[in-house]
């Protein structure tokens, strides 16, 4: 366990950027953090950072410490985790992506009231429609539309929406309504980044097939909420899911295009990493998640 104790110390050092920090966090004096890291050194042989009243940077051995203790100490967070609650009380640091319209308006909510059901908890949201990839991206849990690229990752279908076209009254009254899919190359179309890249061509369903429109516009961006806002703006045509724009379409704020070419539902999946056992935080929030989604109880 003193080891352990050790490792704690030098994250805290190096994730409060020196030891006058770490003093602060650990309630404890500068004097006291630096002579229990010079005795981890003595022990280890090595220097682990150069370190003056300015600076502390991390040598090549620090580095390698910091980054396997970091993954050691959560090792031991699970383990105690599971030991102590026998899997019926989350525990610890959870760290969940999701997309940014999707966290705004549904998951915070949800989050904050999976907060108060195990105030063991610490939760960090990170939003992002770039595609967020957990091993990437540093979360134990992202909710994502579409499975990950990473096979190896457990993924759970929490529910499906619709895509619909959306545009204000003021963008039409100005440039017209599209009769077809293939009117959309005459209208500026409002485009989602992901990952530095613009996606493909929009596809719609005509005649039992599917029809791809190659769409452009003058605006993109990789946060899916700023298409909305721009589209409120009476920008351009947006690609939005149902339950995003759902009160903008029956308040009139917003008009579905082309109902009669249907665009191909997207799946929403919450992903997460293997485990023997599943750490008691990421298994029961998922498990709420997809409850609270209205998806299947279990996989």
């Amino acid at each position: 366990m003193d080891s352990i104790s050790e490792l704690e110390l030098f994250q805290a050092i190096v994730d409060s950027g020196g030891i006058s920090h770490a003093a602060v966090a650990l309630h404890s004096s500068p004097a006291a953090v630096s002579r229990r890291l010079r005795q981890l050194e003595t022990r280890l042989g090595v220097c682990l950072a150069n370190r003056s009243t300015r600076r502390f940077n991390l040598t090549d051995e620090g580095k390698l410490l910091y980054e396997r203790a970091a993954a050691i100490l959560e090792s031991v967070r699970d383990v105690e985790s599971e030991v102590s609650s026998r899997g019926t009380v989350a525990r610890g640091l959870l760290r969940v992506g999701a997309p940014s319209d999707l966290g705004r308006r549904q998951l915070s909510t949800l989050l904050a009231q999976f907060a108060r059901l195990h105030p063991g908890l610490e939760i960090t949201l990170f939003l992002s429609d770039a595609g967020i990839e957990n091993m990437l991206d540093g979360c134990d849990v992202a909710l994502r539309f579409g499975l990950p690229r990473d096979e190896g990752m457990v993924a759970r279908k929490v529910a499906t929406s619709e895509m619909l076209l959306v545009a204000a009254p003021p963008y039409l009254a100005q440039h017209g309504s599209p009769a077809t899919p293939e009117d959309l190359r005459a209208h500026n179309c409002l485009r989602l980044f992901r990952r530095h890249r613009v996606p493909g061509p929009w596809r719609f369903l005509r005649q039992g097939g599917f029809v791809d429109v190659s769409v452009s516009g003058t605006l993109a961006s990789a946060d899916g909420a700023m298409l909305r806002e721009w589209a409120l703006a009476g920008q351009g045509i947006s690609c939005e899911a149902a339950w995003d724009v759902s009160e903008d379409l029956a308040a009139g704020r917003l008009v579905r295009l082309l109902p009669s070419y249907p665009m191909p539902r997207i799946d929403l999946y919450v992903v997460f990493a293997p485990g023997n056992p599943v750490p008691p935080r990421i298994r029961l929030l998922v498990d709420f998640l997809i409850h609270e989604f209205g998806g299947p109880t279990h996989a």
